[in-house]
């Protein structure tokens, strides 16, 4: 296997990229008042609000993650990233019109406009915590993945505080202006990398698809896959050839994603991450008015759909040509203390081999530079996403008199804070699971349920009330946190245990189905406890709940519109090619 090394060519590359790309930041910031801050003035237009989404998602622990489960498990990590299709789609018809004209500035505000301060006030804390956890721990532990890999001198808590002050370095001064502004660079370097490393990883095997598909088929037969062997040894299905390997519809013992999963926890994740979250809601917040929001969350979904060809494809590809490569010589340790071998012992290096056996010296420094972007992209949002929930859902309520300023400056602290906290957390990341990509859907499976039927209830159902809804929020807590300290407990004990057999079956229900079992109670639990309680005033219903005559209303509106501004035209053009794709595939 080939060392890591950069070129001098690919190390100036990296180094002018870093300063460009924070001087720009620095330069497109807005701190003229808290709005300019938080939400860059609400004059974003739809290609920007669509190119800001996609980037913020696609980030860099996606990316790896992305490659990482592909080479495991095959194309069915696809299958999260077609879904965000249909949510955006619900998302921008039902709930992106409350959340514009209500003018909050977080999502915990709104959930205090339709419920009341408990359910902002426990929101806002969960979605912190989410953000440091998940969000900007996982980025920075992509970027120490690879730097690690270029620099093996340097110890990992340098690197990982290198990346979280760069990632600062525009955000705590520029705001969400900067953020955006930057995210629309790196999306476009990120997109162009991606498409040269698939493009070289092709011309492993002559250049085509079928020439792919071929050699798949014939190392499957072979029986040289890893992850094919692992589903035989566990008792699952093994694909026999190429079209099985890259069909995203599995049986319903697969460890990964069972075919259930589609119908249960895939919604449920998807709906907490693009309609519930701050990290990406605030993009849309940001736009110039509700039509430029709906057209950006459409084009958000459009540019999903070519992640299976220069995203997951590369990690399939990575299954064909390197399942035997030693890469002892990385010195990369797991977890449990011992040294990797081979890409199946470490799967989130899938990556950064295609990287470097790859690419020529040039590229290599180009789509380095776009993978460090993409990790600075994510880790910037969520610092901003962060410190705006800390600044507008606390310190503003604890006094009320702060200038717009004074807000600004509370917020640039509170990013200061943040990046102690997340880059505190990285190194415990791996302790929680070995799979990054498996890592953030788990985490999100017991975060999301409970505010997904808050919302859900809050928008459809007038009758859903605040004690309903901070009751339900609480239970899911209680319920989320009881499982994991259980799954940890049964992990702890080996499989030779004598582990009593409620508690063996509660834990082995897949996350998938569990995040499901855990949004069907707290819905019933909110619709139980609203019918038990006080009904919420008029004022919390009558512009904060969805009606059949405000969609008749909307419909008179658009009566006039061409039909390329029409988002309900849009919305179904788009439903039809993701329609085509997932068709492929399925």
């Amino acid at each position: 296997m080939k060392d890591f090394q950069l070129s001098g060519l690919d190390i100036g590359i990296m180094l002018a990229y870093a300063v460009l790309i924070i001087g720009y930041g620095i330069y497109h910031g807005k701190r003229g008042s808290s709005e300019d801050y938080f939400l860059a003035g609400r004059g974003m237009t739809w290609p920007i609000v669509g190119i800001a989404l996609f980037s913020a998602n696609i980030s860099s622990s996606t990316l790896i993650g992305l490659a990482g489960d592909a080479y495991k498990t095959n194309v069915h990590v696809y299958n999260y990233e077609w879904f965000a299709v249909v949510v955006l789609i619900f998302f921008a018809i039902f709930f992106l019109p409350f959340y514009i004209k209500s003018g909050v500035y977080t999502m915990p505000e709104f959930l205090e406009k339709r419920y009341d301060r408990r359910s902002r006030y426990y929101f806002s804390f969960i979605t912190i915590i989410g953000n440091v956890m998940v969000d900007t721990a996982a980025g920075l532990y992509v970027g120490s993945i690879v730097l690690k890999l270029l620099f093996p001198a340097l110890p990992s808590w340098q690197i990982i505080l290198l990346l979280a002050i760069a990632a600062a370095a525009y955000t705590i001064p520029g705001g969400l202006n900067s953020v955006i502004q930057t995210e629309v660079i790196q999306a476009i370097l990120l997109v162009i990398g991606s498409i040269l490393l698939t493009y070289f990883a092709f011309q492993e095997f002559g250049g085509g698809w079928s020439d792919m598909m071929a050699a798949l088929t014939e190392k499957i037969q072979a029986g040289g896959v890893a992850t094919i062997e692992h589903a035989k040894e566990v008792g699952q299905h093994a694909p026999k050839n190429a079209e099985e390997a890259f069909s995203l519809v599995r049986p319903a013992n697969d460890e990964f994603m069972p075919w259930y999963g589609l119908l249960t926890g895939v919604p449920l994740l998807g709906f907490y991450f693009w309609a519930n979250n701050q990290f990406m809601v605030q993009r849309v917040l940001g736009a110039r008015d509700l039509n430029h929001g709906r057209w950006g969350a459409l084009f958000a979904g459009l540019l999903k759909l070519p992640v299976i060809f220069i995203m997951v494809v590369p990690g399939v590809l990575a299954l064909l040509v390197y399942s035997d490569l030693d890469i002892t010589h990385l010195n990369y340790i797991t977890a449990d203390g011992s040294p990797c071998t081979n890409l199946s012992e470490c799967a989130n290096l899938t990556y950064p081999v295609l990287l470097m056996q790859l690419l020529p010296s040039g590229i290599l420094g180009l789509v380095v530079a776009g993978l460090l972007a993409a990790m600075m992209s994510s880790v910037s949002a969520t610092f901003n996403s962060a410190s705006t929930l800390i600044t507008m859902d606390f310190v503003r309520n604890i006094n009320p008199n702060l200038t717009s300023k004074q807000l600004v400056r509370a917020g640039q602290i509170a990013t200061i804070i943040l990046v102690v906290l997340a880059a505190a957390w990285v190194p415990f990341i791996e302790k929680v699971s070995d799979s990054l990509w498996q890592y953030l859907q788990l985490v999100i499976s017991y975060t999301a349920p409970p505010a997904v039927a808050t919302f859900v209830l809050g928008l459809f159902w007038s009758r859903a009330s605040s004690t309903g809804s901070i009751v339900s929020l609480l239970f899911g807590f209680v319920f989320a946190v009881t499982m994991l300290i259980m799954q940890v407990y049964v992990n702890s004990l080996g499989p030779a245990a004598d582990i009593p057999a409620w508690m063996e079956a509660a834990t082995g229900i897949h996350f998938l189905l569990m995040a499901f079992i855990l949004w069907v109670l707290c819905m019933l639990i909110h619709a139980v406890v609203s019918l038990a309680t006080p009904p919420p005033s008029e004022e919390q219903v009558r512009d904060l709940t969805w009606t059949k005559k405000l969609f008749d209303e909307e419909t008179q509106e658009m009566k006039g519109l061409p039909w390329y501004q029409n988002y309900r035209v849009l919305a179904l053009i788009l439903l039809l090619i993701t329609a085509v794709v997932v068709g492929y595939f399925w």
